[in-house]
């Protein structure tokens, strides 16, 4: 043990009172012995360090902090620098806001597209996602703050995740489960693995003795400490066994007088305890002195920087008559809800309060084009509005090129609740529809973090430049990518297809009752599509450019 020294001068008491949080977002200090406390933040998209009340579902307000394209967003750069470049703003960040821990990347595998929590994944595949995850924690921690990959493991639908059972062969559980929790282990080194919610064949994640111990600790060689989801604790004696070191938030001392007692009856050996209390403070000491004290953050800078990270994002998947890039005398129309309010991030823990926010409206207003003028078109939230749409259409007559702006809202992709289905919104389909009988050229821009069917706007569309959700700088990125200043390279991270009902895994998902179980087995996403010879929209991999190869 490194800090063996520290440890025999501490009380059982003291010991045991480490494993829980202080607060919210706290580890406990202990004074006379020099332990600090350190702050641990949530961050997979930008800092959210939260300013008063903590909660963990993003309720509550945070600091302004740069908000980044998502982790399903860099993953379609394919490109492991993007990802090292958006960790070492998060990282830079956390170190300005005085927090030394950020909760993230996650990097659990998109089994099926109607997760509600993909928009913060990275992929279908295990490769890209561990290594776009190992670069993220490069990143993070080039900044001298610790950087806690999540959620291990098999956590990969919203809907009762706080006691479903994945239940899974080995296989599968390694070669496409777990390959990226490794990679990103062996190669990105994070100080900290989050263990999830969720129970894996019969046992929770947090006392899995074979995830924890088998594989993460002896096969891949991790010296880290693991923490918990916040409130992801069954029961905090079997988490000590299994080497987790930090519960969170507080137990106001409840399970600490569980450690205590547990080690007095001889259930818990007190060499354990001091195994969990060495893994912990050494987090503590080599990242406490990272983040002394608040120092200003350059928000301008890194808008900018976010900018150049997003262009690399945005997948180009259509453009039929070579609509795009707009030549700069183009006649415009701008419609949709999202070309004026973007979407640009999901819902939940990951909610970041951006500090400088762009629209595409504004940024295709200063590109030189010829702009004819704006209409929505669509309600938001769904529901029909005739009002609208014809207005939409109306505008459309005056333009050239319609330059519409559609995808799911705020609430479509959220922590906590699975999506419904896998379709756009039937208002958006119908204003499509309308637009295409004027005659007029389409580019479509989408805004959304994870595949959607595309039936009844690809075949409408003339192109078609999927956003993702592309951070506050989003609206620049995509203005520039739209007139040619930028050029599309993204490559889609995951399959999108024809139809839900071709989905792998769609007779089994959700889990509803006790299980989740993984009966189709390794083949998940590309793996399944290529091997039973099924066509999908666009393929794993698939991103145009607007240079022409002969």
């Amino acid at each position: 043990m490194k800090y063996k020294s520290i440890i025999e001068k501490m009380t059982l008491e003291e010991k045991a009172s480490l494993m829980s949080g202080k607060n919210g977002w706290e580890t406990k200090a202990i004074k006379r012995l020099g332990i600090p406390s350190i702050f641990l933040s949530d961050g997979p998209t930008g800092l959210r360090k939260q300013a008063g009340p903590s909660d963990q579902l993003g309720l509550n307000d945070s600091l302004p902090a740069t908000c980044l394209p998502t982790v399903a967003a860099v993953a379609n750069s394919w490109d492991p620098e993007v990802g090292a470049q958006a960790g070492a703003i998060i990282g830079s960040e956390a170190k300005a806001r005085n927090v030394s821990m950020v909760l993230g990347p996650g990097l659990n595998i998109k089994r099926n597209p109607l997760c509600g929590r993909n928009f913060e994944y990275v992929s279908e595949d295990p490769y890209l996602a561990g290594k776009m995850a190992a670069s993220y924690v490069r990143g993070i921690q080039s900044q001298g703050v610790a950087s806690c990959i999540k959620h291990f493991a098999l956590n990969n639908q919203e809907y009762k995740r706080m006691s479903i059972d994945s239940v899974v062969d080995e296989r599968t559980m390694r070669e496409i489960y777990l390959t990226g929790f490794e990679i990103a282990v062996k190669e990105g080194k994070p100080d900290a693995v989050m263990s999830s919610y969720n129970s894996v064949n019969g046992h929770f994640t947090n006392e899995n003795p074979h995830l924890l111990l088998d594989i993460l600790r002896d096969d891949w060689g991790f010296g880290g400490m693991v923490v918990t989801d916040w409130g992801g604790d069954n029961d905090r004696v079997s988490g000590i066994e299994c080497l987790n070191s930090l519960e969170m938030p507080s137990t106001a001392g409840e399970t600490d007088r569980e450690i205590v007692q547990a080690v007095k009856d001889g259930r818990l050996k007190e060499e354990r305890l001091d195994e969990c209390v060495d893994l912990l403070l050494d987090v503590v000491f080599k990242r406490a002195a990272a983040s002394k004290k608040e120092t200003p953050i350059d928000f301008r800078a890194h808008f900018d920087k976010a900018c150049e990270l997003a262009k690399e994002c945005l997948v180009l998947l259509k453009n039929d008559k070579k609509v795009l890039p707009l030549n700069p005398a183009t006649k415009v129309a701008v419609i949709g809800d999202f070309a004026a309010s973007p979407r640009y991030q999901g819902a939940g823990s990951s909610v970041v309060h951006a500090a400088l926010v762009t629209n595409a409206l504004d940024w295709i207003g200063r590109s030189g084009l010829d702009v004819v003028g704006y209409e929505p078109g669509f309600k938001r939230y769904g529901g029909k509005d005739r009002r609208l749409a014809r207005k939409a259409v109306k505008l459309a007559s005056k333009a050239d090129v319609l330059l519409v702006f559609l995808g799911l809202d705020e609430f479509s992709e959220v922590e906590g609740i699975d999506r419904r289905n896998l379709k756009l919104p039937r208002n958006q389909l119908e204003l499509i529809e309308a637009l295409r009988k004027t005659g007029k050229k389409i580019a479509v821009v989408l805004s959304c973090g994870c595949a959607v069917e595309l039936t009844g706007l690809d075949e409408k569309a003339d192109a078609l430049l999927y956003a993702s959700l592309s951070g506050e700088a989003g609206g620049e990125a995509i203005a520039e990518i739209l007139c040619g200043k930028a050029v599309p390279s993204g490559k889609l991270a995951e399959t999108f297809p024809l139809s839900y009902d071709d989905v792998p895994s769609r007779k089994y998902y959700p889990g509803r009752e006790a299980t989740a179980e993984y009966r189709e087995g390794p083949y998940v996403g590309y793996r399944y599509y290529a091997s039973k010879g099924i066509k999908v929209r666009y393929p794993f991999g698939f991103g145009l450019s607007y240079t022409h190869f002969d």
